[in-house]
């Protein structure tokens, strides 16, 4: 079975690593590209890392018409640049994962509080379902609108849900300190993602909410039924790609949280639970659609856990493929990777 392919903001960084990952899946084909300011070009010459016949394919605009044969979109386009072209692919009876956050958030108020504007299509978010597929993917199984989870949230929700769903965690003190690789941020040119302003540097940004806060609270919730408060800070380091998340967590029975982690994920391929005292690094995700968490006992009451994905696959378009997959009755796993590029 093969399945046709458009990718809608395919020359940013997710949308590459989605066409680079899409030309090695057995049962995805990639049939449509489209970029906003790049149209008309040879995707070869703005995407340095394909080649064969998808570098001599022309980018198309994205908002051009999606091929009839197309069965699957993906969107990487910006934050309500995308849910326009959602809405566009779904009344053509296309099947959509959206990268962007258009639809992350449950209601059009959380939207626009986190976004600052307001939402171009309202009326999609009853249908639209979140994609984090260890704790959604039967709903993503039956959908034809799936939300990709951010990056920051995706490493923060996946070590936290099992501990609120045990309630053993205080939720009004729990703190998030992230930090990701540049390619987080884009690839449209900004001055402080010059070499200069990052190198042999690292800052902290988003302060003093960051918008990914309100993902993580809506979902933290809406997954595990604790409404929870999260301090929140989001840190830019001299590095091409890589996410790092430590949560500072305090509650009850903390002897018991790696062997609740380990009980709710033993069974989940991306998912790699360390031994106890061990922790991760963002080498050891890099370029594999994992999510490495380890725990630390700080002493009665208080643990670290750290939590580490590359923020491009996990993070942005393996997870997208992995979404995918349950929405055409795939096995998961298909055309993703569980081990890292390493050295």
């Amino acid at each position: 079975m093969t399945i046709p392919v458009a990718i809608l903001g395919a020359t940013g960084y997710a949308g590459a690593e989605l066409v680079r990952m899409i030309d090695g899946h057995p049962n995805f084909a990639v049939a449509h590209l489209g970029a906003h300011t790049q149209a008309g070009k040879r995707a070869g010459s703005v995407l340095p890392g394909i080649a064969g016949q998808l570098a001599n394919m022309t980018l198309a605009g994205a908002d051009a018409i999606i091929p009839d044969a197309v069965a699957l979109v993906f969107t990487a386009l910006p934050h309500a640049a995308a849910a326009k072209s959602v809405a566009k692919a779904l009344a053509l009876g296309k099947k959509v994962v959206d990268l962007s956050a258009d639809f992350r958030h449950q209601s059009p108020a959380i939207y626009q509080q986190a976004y600052g504007i307001e939402h171009p299509h309202p009326e999609l978010f009853k249908q639209a379902v979140y994609g984090l597929c260890e704790h959604t993917r039967d709903k993503v199984a039956i959908s034809s609108l799936v939300a990709n989870p951010g990056c920051y949230p995706t490493s923060m929700l996946l070590p936290l849900i099992p501990l609120l769903k045990a309630d053993v965690v205080h939720k009004e003190s729990i703190i998030v300190d992230a930090k990701s690789g540049a390619s987080g941020a884009g690839r449209s040119a900004k001055t402080d993602l010059l070499y200069c302003e990052l190198n042999e540097s690292v800052k902290a940004y988003g302060l003093p909410r960051h918008r990914h806060a309100w993902e993580m609270e809506e979902w933290a919730e809406g997954l595990s039924g604790a409404a929870i408060r999260v301090r929140f800070v989001p840190h830019i380091l001299p590095m091409g790609r890589g996410m790092l998340s430590t949560l500072h967590l305090s509650g009850s029975e903390v002897e018991r949280w790696h062997g609740l982690l380990e009980q709710s994920y033993r069974h989940e391929p991306f998912i790699r639970l360390l031994p106890l005292g061990e922790l991760p690094s963002t080498a050891g995700v890099r370029g594999s659609n994992r999510c490495d968490i380890g725990i630390s006992l700080l002493g009665e009451g208080e643990a670290v856990i750290v939590s580490c994905i590359d923020n491009l696959i996990k993070g942005a378009a393996g997870q997208a493929i992995q979404n995918a997959n349950l929405m055409f009755s795939l096995n998961e796993e298909t055309g993703l990777p569980k081990h890292a590029t390493w050295p």
